[in-house]
């Protein structure tokens, strides 16, 4: 009979062997290395688990399993790209510097060069005749007293005399005895030089006296005179003064930076160098870059360049620098804990006046990046304006026109740009410019404010009419459906490029008449028309959501942010969180720093520019060459020529009366598929192409809105679709007839 507990057999004896078995142990790690260093110290381990075994297989050589097996490497292993790959992926310094590859940056040097050459000779020419020859006259009496002295010192030995009365005082006979002897030799072969020397001079000069020409009695008086005053020269008054007098800058060194970067107040760094730790790392060394130094710096971990950027007025003060020479950096290549210091010479503010690259020019491509200005480091910056809206905005004083007048200039040398200028100001800060402009307005009364919303509306028709005319062109003539150099200069097409400059745009804006309308065409314009050739460029001293549309300064491409007030009108012009990462035009000084600011969107990313500066003379003769561009290509239009631009500007066509002239009285509703096909019909050069989502859009900015008509297909099956009221649209034309009447 089979007892119940053998069933439980074969439990019990894996019980019993887990038990026993040193392996199925739950480990202490604590006692364990506990364990192996009282082992190691030769302390014999008290537990009896410790005891030897004396077992054969323990004789046999078995490890000893009384300690937790280690997987884990004691060192961790070297991970991420191997060698080649890091070696390809390595940066590679210019062999030759960047201002010597470029040729405008080589010409600048080589001038810069020059001009301080010249300069040095310049000044001291002037002065050889004026200052320095009187002053060697009137010290050559000095001199000669001075050499006579010298001379008489010298023959005595005069020099010796503190050394030997030194010794006569010290009793030291045997010495002092020496140093006469030496003395005395001495006296005796420089008094008979001096006696000889004193003789030829005296035949020298009687012969110069009494038997030299006369030019050589010249030559040698004007030597002597010349060199004994030379000999006069007192030591705190020396002939010659500087030409040009250096800027003694501190050097920027590793300890420099190390300790300014401890003193602006992040803890990651100001406790690692309490340490006697540097708390960052330099990536490269510090070099020479522009008109200042440079420090590349691996950041410590979590701290990114925009905690430095919102120091930047202590970091200036650890670097004993003006704020206007420290500029903090990030490297777009690298990763956000990469800082680029860079330290100026001098304030940014105190470089004078920029002179704008095109300032002598006489034609420029607008499809080319428009130079703008230059950065602290003294490079170049421009700015695209082809398939680009531009913003900008600042507090009043601080460069803002200036800025807008460096654009409107470069698109004037371009002969095939349309000048659409409105400055709501009236100050004439455009009016250079007004003779190569299609539609041109100063003022800021209400007429004048009507007449830039009507231009906004112009344009968007105008974006509308070109959004079907680039829709026509053959896909291998313009593939991207955008408006190139090629198809601008195909002047049948009407599609050149069109700018719209709008200065202080908040009157425009804010406006309780034309305001709204104007910011939704802007709008309108600013999201579709860059692709076709259109491009606004705004300017505000006001950017606050009722004077600058949100869906303005949201969709804007480049923004350039001259001093604001705070950080709302920052991320208002720079966008939203500009200000949080550390890019503030509220950092720049009222008037100092009037004429920088940041330039976001241009670049990877925002950088500090100074602007190039016209004034109005410069205006006027690059407005005049614009103009005799213009002339001489037949591209003058509108205004320019004299004509009425508030009825020939934009498209020559009335939309609305076209509408209405497609649809007759008996027509009560209609579709607007049927209205885009029948106008295709009526011009087909103009709304070829359109569709009744054209029609809509089309029809929106004069207040005619869209709703379901029911009508009867062309096979005769009853449906609603989207249409107009023609009731809505003759109310509309009357309405604007009796606006225009009025006006």
């Amino acid at each position: 009979m089979k007892h119940p507990d053998d069933d439980n057999e074969l439990f019990n004896r894996l019980e019993a062997e887990m038990g026993t078995d040193s392996k199925g142990d739950v480990v202490d790690l604590d006692k364990a290395r506990s364990a192996r260093t009282e082992s190691a110290d030769g302390t014999p381990d008290a537990s009896p688990d410790s005891a030897p075994d004396g077992s054969a297989d323990s004789a046999a050589g078995e490890s000893d399993d009384s300690g937790p097996a280690l997987v884990d490497r004691p060192a961790p292993t070297r991970s991420g790209p191997g060698l080649i790959d890091r070696i390809r992926d390595s940066k590679r310094l210019d062999i030759i510097p960047v201002w010597m590859k470029s040729g405008a940056e080589f010409k600048d040097a080589m001038g810069w060069l020059a001009g301080h050459v010249w300069h040095t000779i310049a000044f001291h020419a002037v002065r050889v005749p004026f200052l320095y020859v009187p002053k060697l006259i009137w010290r050559s009496p000095r001199g000669l007293v001075n050499a006579l002295g010298r001379i008489g010192r010298w023959a005595v030995d005069a020099e010796g005399e503190p050394l030997r009365q030194a010794e006569a005082r010290r009793e030291n006979s045997e010495l002092y005895l020496k140093l006469s002897r030496q003395r005395d030799r001495r006296v005796r072969l420089r008094m008979l030089l001096t006696i000889l020397g004193g003789l030829f001079a005296l035949v020298a000069g009687l012969f110069l006296v009494f038997g030299a020409e006369l030019m050589t009695q010249l030559i040698a008086a004007a030597v002597t005179v010349l060199t004994l005053g030379w000999l006069g020269a007192p030591a705190d008054a020396p002939l010659a003064t500087r030409a040009v007098i250096k800027t003694e800058v501190q050097k920027l060194t590793s300890d420099v930076v190390v300790k300014a970067m401890a003193s602006i107040g992040i803890g990651q760094i100001a406790s690692a160098v309490a340490k006697g730790q540097d708390g960052i790392r330099f990536v490269a060394p510090i070099t020479r870059e522009g008109p200042g130094w440079r420090a590349d710096i691996d950041l410590p971990l979590g701290v990114t360049v925009a905690d430095v950027a919102d120091r930047r007025a202590r970091l200036a003060s650890g670097l004993r620098r003006p704020l206007g020479c420290v500029w903090p950096d990030a490297d777009p290549n690298e990763h956000e804990g990469r800082l680029i210091l860079w330290v100026g010479d001098r304030d940014l503010s105190k470089t004078g006046t920029v002179k704008w690259a095109l300032a002598n020019v006489r034609k420029y491509d607008i499809f080319k990046r428009v130079p703008f200005g230059i950065d602290p480091r003294g490079r170049a910056q421009s700015v695209p304006m082809i398939q680009h809206n531009i913003l900008v905005g600042s507090l009043p004083g601080q460069g803002k026109t200036a800025s807008v007048r460096v654009l409107a200039c470069g698109a004037a040398l371009d002969p095939s740009v349309e000048l659409w200028l409105h400055e709501n100001k009236g100050t004439g800060d455009l009016d250079s410019l007004e003779c190569v402009s299609h539609r041109f307005v100063s003022g800021i009364d209400d007429d004048s404010i009507r007449y830039a919303a009507d231009s906004l509306k112009l344009l968007r028709e105008e974006v509308m009419r070109r959004a079907a005319a680039i829709k026509k062109l053959p896909r291998d003539l313009c593939p991207d459906k955008r408006v190139t150099r090629p198809i601008a200069d195909k002047r049948s097409l009407k599609l050149w490029p069109l700018v719209g400059v709008f200065d202080e745009c908040q009157n425009l804006f804010a406006h309780p008449k034309y305001g709204k309308q104007a910011g939704d065409d802007a709008e309108f314009i600013i999201k579709l028309g860059r692709a076709l050739g259109v491009i606004l460029v705004l300017a505000t001293q006001r950017p606050d959501k009722d004077s600058l549309p949100t869906g303005i300064s949201g969709n804007v491409s480049i923004r350039f942010a001259l001093k604001v007030a705070g950080q709302v009108e920052n991320d208002m012009i720079l966008g939203t969180s500009a200000y949080k990462n550390g890019v503030r035009a509220t950092s720049f000084r009222p008037e100092i720093d009037a004429g920088n600011g940041y330039l976001a969107g241009a670049t990877a990313l925002p950088v500090v520019v100074r602007t190039a500066y016209l004034d109005d003379p410069a205006t006027n003769a690059i407005a005049q060459r614009a103009l005799a561009l213009r002339k001489a290509e037949g591209t003058l239009s509108g205004h320019a020529l004299g004509e009425d631009t508030d009825s020939t500007s934009g498209p020559s066509y009335d939309l609305l009366a076209d509408v209405a002239a497609v649809v007759p009285p008996s027509e009560k509703r209609v579709w607007n598929e049927r209205i885009a096909a029948r106008l295709a019909e009526l011009r087909p050069e103009v709304y070829g192409g359109w569709k009744g989502e054209n029609v809509t859009s089309a029809l929106k900015p004069h207040g005619i809105k869209t709703t379901g008509v029911a009508g009867t297909t062309d096979d005769g099956e009853r449906t609603t679709r989207r249409g107009i009221v023609r009731d809505d649209l003759t109310k509309t034309i009357a309405e604007r007839d009796e606006n225009r009447g009025a006006a």
